[in-house]
């Protein structure tokens, strides 16, 4: 079972950007962006993320800054959101270690406030990747905070390691059929106006069926994606602040996995 989800473009300023690529306003609202998120067993349990990036002209193919897949570049990098840059946000309610039975609770809001510290309720990951291989992924314990500039990344249950992606897309071929092959190898098919990449984090599962990342259980989760053709950016999620911003929860999806 997979969740789907059709990004939109922030529209604020998008007679500025058409200008700008000498495209019509019409031809940047059609880049068609889909995103789907797929909890897959094999070989360890997992939540596979598909970023399908699709534009409609030449014009803008050309302009597109989508760097190459190179296996080097894969390692954890700030700043990503700077280029080109395949996003998710992920919300829910920590996992919570009972004293008194040590038993496993969640935190959730419906949780005597008095019980919870207000971040068990808040907390969210924000994973960035570069089509080349480059990622990020990191802790806030609520909106924006800490607001230290790169973020904190999130660890491994070691404390130590950084947490990381695992890519299942590893080269870029020209597609001269028109289909698309990725159900049958892990690499990525592209033509010129159409991108794809893949990558997944590794989850585990409650009891009651519910999924859980970082002692986190997942509630929320919110693709997005920051295109960047020469120097202008645009900004892509299923729905949008104004000005856009990512880190409002109030516009992230619920999570139906």
């Amino acid at each position: 079972m997979k969740q789907a989800f059709n990004l939109r473009l922030a529209t604020e300023t998008i007679a500025k950007d058409a200008q700008e690529l000498g495209v019509s306003i019409e031809e940047l609202e059609n880049i068609s962006i889909k995103v789907s998120a797929e909890i897959i067993q094999q070989p360890a349990l997992q939540l596979v993320l598909t970023y399908q990036v699709t534009l409609p002209s030449q014009i803008l193919a050309n302009q597109f800054n989508w760097p190459t897949w190179q296996q080097t570049q894969v390692n954890f990098t700030d700043y990503l959101w700077e280029e080109t840059c395949l996003e998710c946000f992920i919300a829910g309610s920590k996992i919570v270690r009972c004293k008194t039975d040590g038993e496993d609770v969640v935190a959730s809001d419906q949780t005597e406030p008095h019980k919870i510290p207000l971040q068990q309720a808040t907390a969210y990951i924000e994973i960035n990747t570069s089509p080349d291989g480059r990622y990020a992924v990191y802790q806030f314990e609520s909106y924006r905070n800490p607001s230290i500039l790169p973020p904190v990344p999130l660890y491994e249950t070691d404390g130590t390691t950084r947490t990381s992606v695992g890519w299942r897309n590893c080269k870029e071929l020209a597609d001269t059929s028109g289909e698309s092959h990725l159900s049958k190898t892990p690499m990525v098919v592209q033509t010129p106006a159409h991108y794809e990449r893949s990558f997944s984090l590794p989850i585990t599962q409650l009891q009651n069926q519910q999924y859980t990342i970082a002692n986190m259980r997942i509630e929320q989760i919110h693709p997005c994606v920051i295109l960047w053709f020469g120097e202008t950016d645009l900004y892509f999620a299923p729905g949008h602040t104004s000005p856009p911003d990512f880190h409002n929860r109030d516009y992230w999806p619920n999570f139906e996995l």
